[in-house]
């Protein structure tokens, strides 16, 4: 934390990424369509390119669209920040006023408030970790319990919802799948629909190790749920800045739609469900 940079850059920097990834994602056969709009739009001075209710001109639109780049960024620290303050040091610095504080200030308190943050961020993972695997172990016991569930030595659950009849997987294969992941509260976190709704390729033994183990019970043409406890998914971490909270449980639908040649060595993963 000793290079934390304070607040308002931080924010300074989200703003810029994304500018440049809005540029960078635009697609090609749009570009010079959408070039001209702007430079018709930059002709005709405030006037908006858009009508936003409540926005009446291109300032306004701009300035809202910066506020709300800064408001997300500063989100997570919501309950840190006071705007009124934070305001005044934007107001000082674009008006070039002698702010209160000089950079080497700014720096020590960036870097303060930083591990403040860290150590908030760690307590809260800790927590959700302890509430979801207590959640994930008794879900897991009840659903256990029923019949047309069955459970491995490792853990994992699954439930055959219709049992094709081509051959099984190997952990060196390579299959296409559609699939749906799901939280134990239901919320999706991915899913071929999300992607296009074609198969997704994937190496079987390039995904978390309960997804790659149920797959490999699957003949082709099957269609299974799995129920994935966190040691065989993403465990006590989950994905830090994704959609996976710490030592949850998930649940995946699952079609093996066919396997594919083995991945040569060497060749770069196919996409996988672990996002």
């Amino acid at each position: 934390m000793s290079n934390r940079r304070s607040l308002i850059a931080v924010s300074s920097l989200a703003i810029a990424v994304t500018f440049a990834l809005g540029a960078c994602n635009k697609p090609a056969d749009s570009a010079s369509s959408t070039d001209a709009k702007t430079a018709d739009a930059a002709k005709s001075g405030d006037k908006p390119a858009l009508t936003i209710a409540g926005l009446p001109t291109d300032k306004d639109q701009v300035s809202y669209m910066i506020g709300l780049q800064m408001g997300k960024s500063l989100e997570p620290a919501k309950d840190d920040v006071d705007l009124d303050v934070m305001m005044k040091a934007i107001r000082t610095t674009l008006k070039g006023e002698k702010p209160l504080m000089d950079d080497k200030q700014a720096a020590s308190v960036g870097e303060a408030f930083g591990q403040r943050m860290q150590l908030k961020t760690m307590q809260k993972m800790m927590t959700d970790a302890k509430k979801n695997g207590e959640a994930g172990e008794k879900f897991l016991a009840d659903n256990g319990k029923k019949p047309d569930v069955k459970t491995t030595a490792s853990g994992l659950q699954y439930q055959v919802v219709s049992e094709g009849t081509g051959p099984k997987p190997k952990p060196t294969d390579v299959v296409k799948v559609k699939y749906k992941g799901v939280t134990l509260d239901g919320k999706e976190f991915d899913s071929t629909e999300a992607h296009g709704g074609e198969p997704a390729a994937m190496p079987v033994n390039k995904v978390i190790p309960g997804w790659s183990e149920g797959v490999q019970l699957m003949p082709v043409g099957s269609k299974y749920k799995f129920w994935i406890p966190a040691k065989l998914a993403y465990g006590e971490q989950g994905t830090p800045g994704g959609p996976i909270p710490p030592n949850a449980t998930l649940v995946f639908d699952v079609e093996l739609v066919s396997i594919e040649k083995a991945q040569p060595q060497g060749a770069r993963p196919a996409a996988a469900p672990q996002h």
